[in-house]
C-alpha cells in the first residue's frame, strides 16, 4: 500500500475544486473581459473566487490579483516593488537563507542588475531573529521578503514583528505564504504585510493558479504588460476554470481550517513522541511552540510501515 505524505509539494484536488473546474470548463467559455452575457458570467465566477480567496487570508477582494502560481506571485511582488521604487534610489533588498528559490533566484537576478542584497541567516530552529533584520535594514531598503512558513521544516516566522521593523524604515514587507495558507489560520492584516503570495495547489486547488494579495496603496509595477486585466496589475486573459477551482478550494479550507489544523498538529505531536521514544539519538531542538526540528546522530530511513505505525494511535 502506498501512502502519500508529500502535501508540502502538492495536494490532491478537493472534490469541490474538481466540480468547479469541470463545470466552468463546460459551461462558462466566455472571456471575462467581454461585456456580453457570456463574458459577464465568467467575470462573476472570477469575482466569486476572488472573494473566497480574500476570505481565506483576511483581505479585501479588490486586493487579490490572480497569477499562475506561487512562483509568479513571488516574482511579481519582488520585481514589481523593485521596478516601482528604483527611481526613488531605494535599491536594497533583504530576504533569508531558507526562502524558496522563487524568492532567492529573483533576488539574485536583481543583484546582477546592481541591487544590493542581504541574506539573513536563521538559528538552529530555522527562525529568523528580528534583531538581525534591525542590524541590516537601512533607509535605502525597498523590500523585506520573508516566508511565512518554511516548506522543509515547518518553522513559522515572526512576520508581524519584522513587518513593523520594515515599515519603521519606509520599506515594504512581502511574505511567501504558499506553505501556510490553507493549513493554518492566516490574516494578512494582523501580519502587517504589504504583499502576500499564495498557490492553489498547496490547499487542494488546481496547479497553475495562485494569487498575490497587494495591500491597497502599495507601490507596485506590473511585470507582465498587455491588456488591463486584474485592475491593470497582471495582463492576460484569466484562467477562469482554474481560478474557479481555487475559489472552491479556498471555501473548503475556510470551513475545515481550525479542525484540520488541530488534527494535523495531533498527528505531528504523535509522530514526534514516537520518534523520541523509539529512535536512539534523537532530540528536539529549542524553537517556537509552532515548530520543531529533529537532530539525528545517525542516518535513519523510515519505511511507509514505520511512519504509519507512528500515526496508528493518533486521533
Amino acid at each position: 500500500m502506498r501512502i502519500y505524505f508529500d502535501y508540502n509539494a502538492t495536494t490532491p484536488l478537493a472534490p469541490e475544486a474538481i466540480d468547479a473546474v469541470t463545470a466552468t470548463t463546460r459551461d462558462l467559455f466566455g472571456n471575462p473581459s467581454s461585456v456580453h452575457t457570456f463574458g459577464q458570467q465568467a467575470k462573476a465566477t472570477l469575482d466569486q473566487a476572488r472573494s473566497s480567496v480574500a476570505t481565506l487570508i483576511g483581505g479585501d477582494p479588490l486586493e487579490v490579483v490572480f497569477t499562475s502560481g506561487g512562483t509568479e506571485s513571488d516574482n511579481f511582488a519582488i520585481r514589481g516593488v523593485a521596478e516601482a521604487l528604483e527611481p526613488t534610489k531605494r535599491r536594497h533588498l533583504i530576504t533569508t537563507a531558507i526562502e524558496h528559490e522563487a524568492v532567492l533566484n529573483t533576488v539574485k537576478a536583481l543583484a546582477r542588475r546592481g541591487w544590493r542584497t542581504t541574506i539573513l541567516p536563521v538559528d538552529q530552529s530555522g527562525i529568523v531573529n528580528p534583531d538581525r533584520l534591525r542590524e541590516v535594514i537601512t533607509d535605502d531598503t525597498a523590500l523585506v521578503s520573508v516566508m511565512h512558513a518554511n516548506n522543509e521544516i515547518g518553522t513559522i516566522q515572526p512576520i508581524a514583528e519584522m513587518a513593523a521593523i520594515a515599515h519603521e524604515h519606509g520599506a515594504l514587507m512581502h511574505s511567501d505564504g504558499v506553505q501556510s495558507t490553507g493549513k493554518i489560520r492566516v490574516d494578512v492584516r494582523s501580519l502587517g504585510v504589504d504583499l502576500f503570495s499564495i498557490s492553489a495547489h498547496k490547499f487542494n486547488g488546481p496547479k497553475g493558479t495562485g494569487a498575490l494579495w497587494i495591500r491597497r496603496g502599495t507601490r507596485l509595477q506590473a511585470i507582465q504588460t498587455g491588456g488591463k486585466h486584474e485592475r491593470n496589475r497582471r495582463a492576460g486573459t484569466e484562467n477562469v476554470p482554474a481560478i474557479a477551482g481555487m475559489g472552491a478550494a479556498a471555501n473548503v479550507a475556510v470551513a475545515k481550517l481550525d479542525r484540520e489544523s488541530a488534527r494535523v498538529a495531533a498527528l505531528r505531536d504523535s509522530l514526534e513522541t514516537r520518534i523520541l521514544q523509539d529512535v536512539e539519538g534523537t532530540a528536539v531542538r529549542e524553537g517556537t511552540t509552532e515548530s520543531f526540528h529533529w537532530s539525528f546522530r545517525q542516518s535513519i530511513r523510515f519505511t511507509d510501515c514505520e511512519v504509519i505505525e507512528a500515526f496508528r494511535d493518533a486521533p
